[in-house]
């Protein structure tokens, strides 16, 4: 790498180590200035998230290519976010962050550069990376029993498994929208391990399983129980205890920020008898809850949706009930499952997530605990407060959704510079053990398959009705699936766990809910796309590049990409040629090709 004008936060003769570091961890910065600017006493100016700024002087530690090296060894012993920028004390002359972490000179204000500060002992499951991820939304992998009967008279069931879900017949009413059921179960997911232990999966992460009255699941109303559509709690154990013969974990999804309304706790419904929170004001559940007229349905609701009643998280009764001993978290864990995912993360309180740790812990490190954030998880902010979860006394990880954002839109044409500064940043803000662990996808039960994503006319500004029954056209889809098979290759070789969206391997369509979560297509002929990713699996098991491995960015273009894990015994190079013609690449003294719309991955011992 070409030593930098002034100073690059992702060079290895910059900052050292590279990325966040442990509370108390020694690291150094190193800033380079041309000689020429005669440089005498450069000043670190460095502070805390929410303190003033301190300003330490570098020390002159010789001169190297033309240019002035000045040094400074630290340790922080404070969590936090930190961050930083440089004064050269001359000409009143500054170096701010620039893309790709290269810094430049300015006399007005620019953005600093940010280095995150994490818990000295945190730790992340050791077995995870490695691995592969497969999401499953659970009523539409695979029918095990056929054609059972509907265990509540509310429920419409669906036979024809190759019609896409209902949403009709008024979109302003939601109509029949979560209210179908295609019968995918349990005992279909036990069925199928051997063909997701093929496709080279070690973690299966459903969406939520605990007995609810929408097809998602994600208004829970028993979370003890698994909805009896999907089977038995003795089936989920027996289900665990499979998968585990097969080298598969299981996560579950944990919905603690609202119930359903419909639900044992609240039952506005009456479906529960005569109880809960909401009819009887001596329930046991009615603290759990926050009624005033000021609302507009008389209580709390998740984002205005009456469905949604939001509990209040605080309360001693509910975080006994979800983290105490013998509570939820317990309950499943010693059934089997290996963790859980935090629905919107971002709304639990950070107190109540790191109980929600000392839960999952308690049964072993590892037990694996994700949380689901759209944006840098290292400094996000929500309800007024930045956010601490990822700094090693919450969660272990978040659902990547930067990387998913800078990898679809470089393959839609956004420049490899602008990817690459999305992917860097986030490997230089994240702590290492989390941005080893964290979920990376391309397609989830949120957004639209990356398919059509890639290749289909953009949905923004429609509706439902016109998203319904829209796919591809043939050369779109050619086209798609050319595109699909490069996104898989970036996530499986980037820093985190591949995951992959039930479907994506046969190439499914959908636009946004419910569109994106129609019935696995068991007898699709679609073959090109699951070879790319048992392989890349494969790889990642075989080569400890792509566990813990560093990145780096070996060479940047608008359409090409050339980035490189190392690890301790391998490295492996990885080239991404969106261009329409061939490239030719080098690496150690030989050149070869990578195809037009084409990937390769090259691995070699240190």
């Amino acid at each position: 790498m070409q030593q930098p004008r002034f100073y690059n936060s992702l060079h290895p003769a910059c900052k050292a180590p590279f990325g966040a570091v442990r509370q108390n961890e020694a690291f150094t910065i190193t800033l380079f200035a041309p000689a020429e600017m005669g440089i005498c006493q450069p000043r670190l100016v460095l502070w805390r998230d929410g303190h003033p700024a301190s300003y330490y002087v570098m020390q002159r530690a010789g001169c190297e290519n033309g240019a002035d090296r000045f040094c400074i060894a630290m340790q922080l012993p404070f969590t936090g976010l930190y961050f930083y920028h440089f004064d050269l004390w001359k000409d009143y002359t500054k170096i701010f962050r620039g893309e790709l972490g290269e810094g430049y000179a300015a006399w007005e204000e620019g953005a600093s550069w940010q280095l995150t500060v994490y818990d000295e002992d945190f730790q992340t499951p050791a077995q995870l990376p490695g691995g592969t991820m497969y999401q499953i939304f659970p009523d539409r992998f695979y029918e095990g029993v056929k054609n059972k009967p509907m265990p509540f008279a509310d429920r419409l069931y669906r036979a024809n498994k190759s019609h896409e879900p209902y949403f009709w017949p008024n979109e302003s009413k939601e109509g029949y929208l979560n209210m179908d059921y295609f019968g995918g179960d349990l005992k279909g997911v036990e069925e199928k391990l051997p063909y997701l232990k093929e496709l080279g999966v070690s973690m299966i992460y459903f969406n939520p399983i605990f007995e609810a009255h929408a097809n998602h699941r994600y208004n829970t109303a028993d979370y003890r129980k698994v909805d009896p559509l999907l089977g038995t709690n003795e089936d989920f154990a027996h289900l665990c205890a499979e998968a585990k013969k097969q080298g598969i974990a299981i996560i579950l999804d944990g919905v603690f920020s609202h119930t359903g309304s419909d639900s044992v706790y609240f039952n506005r419904e009456g479906r529960y008898g005569g109880g809960g929170a909401y009819h009887d004001p001596s329930s046991p559940y009615r603290r759990w809850y926050d009624f005033s007229p000021n609302y507009a349905c008389g209580y709390r609701s998740w984002w205005g949706f009456d469905t949604l009643p939001e509990v209040n998280e605080s309360d001693p009764s509910y975080r006994s009930f979800i983290c105490g001993e013998g509570g939820v978290i317990d309950y499943w864990l010693r059934l089997g499952a290996s963790g859980f995912r935090l629905d919107v993360a971002d709304e639990l309180p950070d107190d109540f997530i790191e109980e929600i740790r000392r839960a999952v812990k308690r049964h072993g490190p590892d037990k694996y605990l994700l949380g689901e954030v759209w944006e840098d998880a290292t400094n996000k902010w929500s309800y007024g407060t930045r956010r601490t979860y990822l700094l090693g006394h919450g969660l272990d990880a978040v659902m990547n959704y930067p990387f998913k954002n800078a990898v679809l839109n470089f393959l839609k044409g956004m420049s490899g510079r602008q990817a690459a500064e999305q992917i860097l940043s986030v490997c230089d803000n994240y702590p290492g053990p989390a941005l080893h662990t964290l979920m990376n996808f391309v397609s989830t039960h949120d957004t639209e398959r990356a398919i059509t994503y890639l290749v289909g006319e953009s949905s923004e500004g429609h509706d439902r009705f016109w998203q319904s029954e829209r796919t591809l056209s043939a050369e779109q889809y050619e086209y798609g699936i050319v595109l699909l098979r490069m996104a898989y290759a970036m996530i499986f070789t980037l820093p985190g766990i591949p995951s992959v969206y039930y479907g994506d391997e046969i190439a499914m369509q959908g636009y946004r809910d419910p569109f994106n979560r129609g019935y696995f297509n068991w007898e699709s002929k679609e073959d090109r796309i699951k070879p790319v990713i048992s392989q890349l699996a494969e790889l990642r098991r075989e080569s400890d590049a792509f566990a813990v491995g560093r990145l780096e960015m070996a060479e940047v273009e608008d359409d090409y990409l050339h980035y490189r894990r190392i690890g301790e015994k391998e490295v492996a190079d990885i080239f991404i040629n969106r261009a329409p013609q061939p490239r030719i690449c080098r690496l150690n003294g030989r050149e070869f090709e990578v195809n037009p719309m084409g990937f390769s991955v090259i691995t070699n011992d240190r």
